[in-house]
């Protein structure tokens, strides 16, 4: 039997660094270099009760494995990574249904 493709979404987290200005200018650039490169149009959000922990949210990725790369390299020439101050923390996410195994 075929099972249908997995298509992870990514969760990254992080607080800032430094002010938000720059990092917010840095995060732009990277989704949009992601979303072009990929097809996958990011969201920025920040945390309700503290504005300095923020996420970026990639849902439904068809290809994570290139995703994977994409993120990482946008991120890097960005400067993204170094908005954060203990590291930005990336997790994917998959369905509930989706078999464990898959």
């Amino acid at each position: 039997m075929t099972r249908p493709p997995v298509h992870p979404s990514y969760f990254v987290w992080y607080r800032l660094a430094g002010e938000p200005g720059p990092a917010r200018s840095a995060v732009a650039a990277m989704m949009a270099e992601i979303a072009a490169g990929t097809g996958v149009h990011g969201r920025l959000m920040r945390r309700a009760d503290d504005p300095t922990t923020w996420m970026e949210i990639y849902e439904s990725t068809s290809m994570p494995a290139e995703f994977d790369a994409m993120l990482s390299m946008a991120a890097a020439r960005h400067g993204v990574d170094r908005c954060a101050r203990d590291g930005r923390h990336v997790e994917r996410f998959v369905a509930a249904d989706v078999p464990v195994d898959a």
